[in-house]
């Protein structure tokens, strides 16, 4: 039955469970994967009491598994409570169905659903039968560390701050453990243990055999085994502490000094239109820049920073702001109303933000389109012609706002059927400098051939861009500076993220004759709970923003979305390929694959696409990501150098500790009371091992200042050598005496030895002092910071516990030959 590796086996898959504890809100998953773990326990013991085949095993172990969790999740459907029933299996597929949506709908951490409980027992108990199977059946230990393994995976893919250490060294210990126990499985299975006689005071003579009912010793494997778990434990420590000490492999800095995204000190660079948005989605940290609540389940939709009417040629900017104070957001004035929304239906969205304190020189507020009042504290005023709400002097960190957005959601057939663009709109969103290479007018014309209405053309402009031209999200792509670049990105590489794609819609969209603008802001973000968002530096987007009479500034999304390109992107209903052109339908391509809005609406729900995913595109490799950083944090080096400076302290502790334990049960301490224990214990000190203390401790001072220590030499040798190298006063050379004496009749007397330890000690340190006195300053420094008594003293250790370990491997290779020599000549 192998009861000790099954229960093995079951520790090994709960300890490595802990690694998922970044997706849950509550700890009710540990328990219910712990129920699971214990029933597949249960089903491969009764397997292998059976003695079925190995097959047979793992369907033991999912049979266990299913009526576990038909016993906790769909008991009043089932036969007898227990028994699997057709209803009772399809409750449980439904529940797997709702936490499945659940999952996707919410960001990590999520809300422990029962749906979502089901899912972390059954996925727990698919690892458990499958360590099971591996590790206890097929005795295959090592393998067994590739499902434990995949349940660190899942946290590592869903969040950027990955498992904490003490989850990482308890599933690591958890799976040390299951080796460990497999091996001592497998060395006792090889035959019963060779032990040796015991025969006290006696040498045993050859040939003799001990008699019947003789006591016996069993090997000492004590010290080998403290050897296995040191070496385990200090595996484990430095798989744990290396990579939180490296600066640049831990997101949050070393040992979580660096900032994060959670918590800490570290700035949140917003975007800027005049400087890349590299910088925010390459973050290494992704740290969190705002956190909001909607009164509109499908959130408030995209947060909107600037809107960039203004294209020179090479980059996209906004016109020069004229601010005034009656431009103020002040009490409850309502702000302009948004230019051409007059048909489309809208609905009034309430959103409350709060910006995170670390966030700096976030002078624009990130608000849903189109902002209708905003409630906050300090001097913020508003642009009527693109509602952009900023400041001259304030910023946005650490400040808590309401906005009230109206929505709009425009039909595909109202924005087919727009009427005439304003001629003041035409004139100022549709310009397009005399620069631009005649190449990309040739483009837009080609890629909208055939379509009738603004419309389709925009749709056929998105399609492009994300299905039919062949491009591709690649943070590591240069940023446009020059018109040049936009031309390359076109033409050529067709390679970018989405400023190059919100830019080049745009300005093809101008040539068209449709007005546009790029805007810049973030994206919904991640839906932690219900009605809850969360917004990340790596959420930063650039989208374009087309003008359609009635429903007024439209956005679009030409960036690629999900795992492929921009994680929480998501393009809105009307913007799919099939549009209404007054009667008659469209033939364009097929749905993009990358859309998660339904095709025949405006709604925009932040579905499974929109959930924070941390997705960087194939090129976003970190080589790139390091060079537009941006700025060095000096406390990722500072925490480096501190910990140098404790490794290099790790030495002279060990000195300090080695001389205390030297003497520590040599020299009695003092007692309140002066009677006979206290007296007993006085007299319980050893003269000749404080002799031999004192002769240690002034042999690892010696070699610590650099004087040479011959081991062949005499005590009165070694310290008339001594009293010949230093500069000894007559206190200095009575104390190097009166050791070298001690140590001589403790080496060679048996007659007690006349001085006390409290005397040796006080000559020790005298005797240091005068090392100390008769070498340089470097070599003083060197005898406290880096002794080299210990050092050698290190090695040492680590050269026994090395040879040990080698003579073990030996014997035990070994034993299979002479187990079966001895079978022989029995």
């Amino acid at each position: 039955m192998r009861l000790r590796m099954t229960v093995m086996a079951g520790m090994a898959t709960l300890a490595g469970s802990l690694g998922l504890y970044p997706l849950f809100e509550k700890a009710g998953w540990f328990w219910a994967g712990f129920g699971a773990v214990l029933a597949v326990a249960g089903g491969g013991l009764l397997a292998r009491r059976l003695r079925v085949p190995a097959l047979l095993d793992l369907l033991f172990g999912l049979v266990a598994l299913l009526l576990y969790l038909n016993l906790v999740y769909a008991s009043d459907r089932a036969w007898l409570v227990f028994i699997p029933s057709p209803d009772s299996v399809h409750h449980l597929g439904e529940l797997a169905g709702d936490g499945w949506q659940a999952a996707n709908r919410y960001a990590a951490p999520v809300p422990l659903l029962p749906g979502i409980a089901m899912l972390a027992a059954a996925g727990i108990g698919l690892v458990a039968v499958l360590v099971d199977l591996l590790a206890v059946r097929m005795r295959r230990t090592a393998l067994a560390g590739l499902p434990l393994l995949a349940m660190y995976s899942v946290p590592a893919a869903v969040r950027e701050d990955g498992v904490g250490w003490f989850a990482f060294g308890a599933g690591a210990l958890g799976f040390l453990a299951l080796l460990m126990s497999d091996a001592r499985e497998q060395v006792g299975g090889w035959g019963r243990t060779v032990t040796t006689r015991r025969r006290p005071r006696e040498v045993p003579m050859a040939g003799a055999r001990p008699g019947p009912g003789e006591p016996v010793d069993p090997p000492d494997a004590s010290a080998l085994a403290a050897s296995g778990r040191r070496i385990a434990a200090g595996a484990v420590a430095v798989a744990v502490l290396l990579p939180a000490a490296v600066p640049g492999l831990q997101p949050r800095g070393v040992f979580g000094l660096g900032g994060g995204s959670g918590q800490g000190t570290q700035t949140v660079t917003t975007p800027d239109p005049l400087v890349s948005l590299k910088r925010e989605l390459t973050r290494l940290d992704d740290s969190v820049v705002l956190s909001y609540t909607s009164s509109d389940p499908e959130g408030s939709g995209y947060l909107r920073l600037y809107a960039l009417d203004r294209f020179d040629g090479d980059r996209w900017t906004y016109s020069p702001l004229k601010s005034s104070s009656k431009d103020r957001v002040t009490g409850d004035r309502k702000l302009p109303a948004p230019p051409g929304l007059s048909v489309a239906p809208v609905h009034e969205v309430t959103t409350k933000v709060h910006v995170r304190r670390e966030v700096r020189n976030m002078t624009f507020l990130p608000v849903p389109y189109a902002p209708s009042k905003v409630s906050i504290k300090g001097d913020w005023r508003v642009h009527p012609d693109s509602l952009m709400v900023y400041s001259l002097r304030d910023s946005a960190g650490g400040r808590s706002f309401t906005v009230k957005s109206l929505r709009a959601k425009p039909t595909a057939g109202q924005l087919a059927s727009a009427g005439a663009y304003p001629a003041d709109i035409v004139s100022h969103y549709t310009a397009v400098p005399k620069n631009v290479p005649q190449q990309i007018w040739k483009l837009a014309s080609d890629v909208t051939s055939g379509s009738a209405t603004a419309l389709s053309q925009a749709v056929r402009l998105q399609q492009w861009f994300t299905v039919n031209g062949g491009f591709t999200y690649d943070l590591s792509a240069p940023a446009p500076q020059h018109g040049s670049d936009l031309v390359d990105f076109l033409l050529h590489s067709k390679r970018g993220y989405c400023e190059q794609y919100a830019a080049a819609m745009a300005l093809m969209a101008r040539i068209l004759g449709i007005p546009s603008r790029v805007a810049m802001g973030y994206t919904p973000g991640s839906e932690v709970k219900p009605g809850e968002w969360v917004v990340h530096s790596r959420d930063a987007h650039a989208w374009p923003e087309l003008y359609f009479e009635g429903s007024g500034w439209v956005r679009f999304e030409p960036t690629p979305a999900g795992a492929a390109g921009q994680g929480t992107a998501v393009a809105p209903g009307y913007s799919q390929p099939a549009v209404s052109n007054g009667g008659g339908q469209e033939n364009e391509a097929a749905p993009s694959p990358d859309s998660t809005s339904p095709a025949d609406g405006a709604t925009e729900s932040p579905g499974a696409g929109a959930h924070h995913r941390n997705d960087e595109g194939p090129g976003g490799d970190a080589t790139a990501q390091d060079a537009d950083q941006g700025g060095v944090s000096p406390v990722p080096w500072l925490a480096g150098a501190l910990l140098v400076l404790l490794l290099m302290g790790v030495p002279m502790a060990l000195r300090m500790v080695a001389r205390r334990r030297r003497w520590a049960a040599l020299i009695p301490r003092p007692s309140s009371s002066p009677g006979p224990a206290a007296r007993t214990r006085a007299q319980a000190s050893d003269p000749a091992g404080a002799a031999h203390a004192a002769w240690r401790e002034m042999r690892a001072d010696a070699l610590d200042h650099g004087f040479d220590w011959r081991a062949s030499d005499s005590p009165r040798a070694a310290a008339r050598r001594l009293g010949e190298l230093l500069e000894l006063d007559a206190a200095g050379a009575r104390a190097l005496t009166r050791i070298a004496r001690a140590e001589e009749l403790a080496r060679y007397s048996r007659g007690r030895v006349p001085e006390p330890a409290e005397r040796l000690r006080a000559d020790v340190r005298t005797v240091r002092e005068s090392f100390a006195a008769s070498v340089g300053r470097r070599a003083r420094w060197r005898a406290r910071l880096l002794p080299p008594s210990t050092m050698a003293q290190t090695r040492a250790a680590l050269r026994t516990a090395a040879d040990r370990v080698l003579d073990v491997t030996a014997r035990v290779n070994e034993l299979p030959s002479r187990l079966r020599l001895r079978f022989r000549r029995r």
